[in-house]
């Protein structure tokens, strides 16, 4: 690879499919472009590359316009959430709590 380009992957997943490129990109291409050349919306239709949250080995990047990627490094496409984690963890304390109350008033 000459000095001018870079070699960088993009993965998506789903619960049953999964893909990983290799991307060869001009320095100075961001997440988002990095995302947007891989095509992945291909391989998964109604994926918008163009909204998608980004992030790189794991770490959601917060402006994946501006952030310009560096060699060797993943760019991860997330889907969204389903549902809020704090959300579904306020639920399942309260279910807990029920269950505990129940669990007590039979024992007495």
């Amino acid at each position: 690879m000459d000095k001018q380009t870079l070699v960088v992957e993009v993965v998506y997943a789903l619960a049953d499919k999964q893909k990983l490129l290799s991307l060869s990109v001009p320095r100075g291409t961001t997440v988002r472009e990095v995302a947007l050349r891989s095509g992945m919306d291909a391989f998964f239709p109604g994926l918008d590359l163009a909204a998608a949250p980004l992030g790189i080995f794991g770490k959601a990047v917060s402006k994946p316009d501006e952030r310009v990627i560096e060699e060797g490094e993943r760019v991860e496409i997330y889907r969204p959430l389903i549902a809020d984690p704090k959300e579904v963890r306020k639920q399942r304390a309260a279910k807990a709590a029920q269950a505990k109350q129940a669990d007590e008033n039979t024992e007495a």
